[in-house]
């Protein structure tokens, strides 16, 4: 059994007149999203093998906040194939992971991401909102044999999702980072 989270990055701002699409910054409600996102995920237990990120800043920003919130350990790898680049692009990076990896975390951008997600599970999420995480099961043993309508979704979560209801778990765990 192999696990896939789609994550898209947290909210990046445009604060620096001048600067590239790359250098884009979490934004203050970015930073505030992932420290939600991340509880949910600590609460869950979740921690990644493995986190392949996109090398954009921004994705940088949510790959390591996660990674230092889940106290994970894991491998984590920057790379420029998972900007903007065609789904099938990123389905095959997924491909080539060593089999002994269970937990992949994917960091990247809507909308090959988006494209990627609805590809592969039967399920159909019509938006991808900043830091939505899309956990997808897959009955394989490799990541080679992920394939289009092969898994089945876990869950998808969204920061806007705890806007109006908070479980009291994860209120608790973001007072004691408070």
């Amino acid at each position: 059994m192999k696990r896939l989270y789609l994550i898209r990055n947290a909210h990046a701002g445009w604060d620096e007149p001048g600067s590239s699409d790359f250098e884009r910054e979490i934004s203050e409600e970015g930073k505030k999203s992932l420290q939600t996102i991340g509880s949910y995920l600590l609460l869950r237990g979740i921690i990644p093998d493995l986190i392949l990120s996109s090398c954009t800043l921004r994705a940088q920003e949510t790959a390591d906040g996660l990674a230092d919130i889940l106290q994970c350990e894991g491998s984590r790898y920057y790379l420029e194939e998972l900007y903007l680049t065609p789904s099938e692009r990123i389905r095959e990076i997924i491909a080539v992971q060593d089999r002994e990896i269970e937990r992949l975390f994917v960091v990247a951008h809507t909308p090959p991401l988006h494209e990627l997600a609805n590809s592969i599970m039967d399920e159909h999420i019509s938006k991808f909102p900043h830091l939505g995480v899309v956990a997808i099961d897959f009955d394989i043993e490799e990541w080679s044999e992920v394939e289009e309508k092969k898994g089945k979704l876990d869950f998808f979560i969204y920061p806007k999702q705890f806007e109006y209801f908070m479980p009291h778990q994860i209120r608790a765990h973001l007072e004691m980072q408070a």
